[in-house]
């Protein structure tokens, strides 16, 4: 069976937590991941879902690698002829400007399971290549 890698990134807090709008996208990864295993299944496809956590001092130096997606190793984004931007944050990020994702007049702060699942398909049709 193929693997379609499916990388996930947030900021974890040294006390263990994550804001709203990543942990939203947690679920929304989640939900993603198991409707792209039945999908693809019958194509001999499996996602691999890896998730990783960036701590406080990356996240200062840089918020927009939290809340970042890759699917088969290019970013969500790519895949989806989107645009990156950010928008405040709340909670654990300190008021941040933290990463959106746009798609024509939509921006994203939560990166919804359709996105993931639209771009993953397109990944996964060129490994059927």
């Amino acid at each position: 069976m193929k693997q379609l890698s499916i990388v996930w990134q947030r900021l974890v807090s040294s006390d263990g937590r994550t804001c709203e709008r990543c942990g939203a996208t947690y679920k929304e990864v989640q939900r993603a991941v198991a409707t792209l295993r039945d999908a693809l299944r019958p194509l001999a496809i499996e996602p691999v879902l890896e998730t990783r956590e960036i701590d406080e001092t990356t996240f200062q130096a840089d918020p927009s690698l939290s809340n970042r997606i890759w699917v088969q190793g290019r970013p969500l984004e790519v895949w989806l002829n989107a645009t990156v931007g950010s928008s405040r944050c709340c909670s654990v990020c300190g008021g941040s400007e933290c990463r959106t994702v746009a798609i024509g007049d939509t921006t994203f702060e939560t990166i919804p399971e359709r996105l993931l699942v639209r771009a993953a398909l397109i990944a996964a049709s060129q490994l059927l290549e």
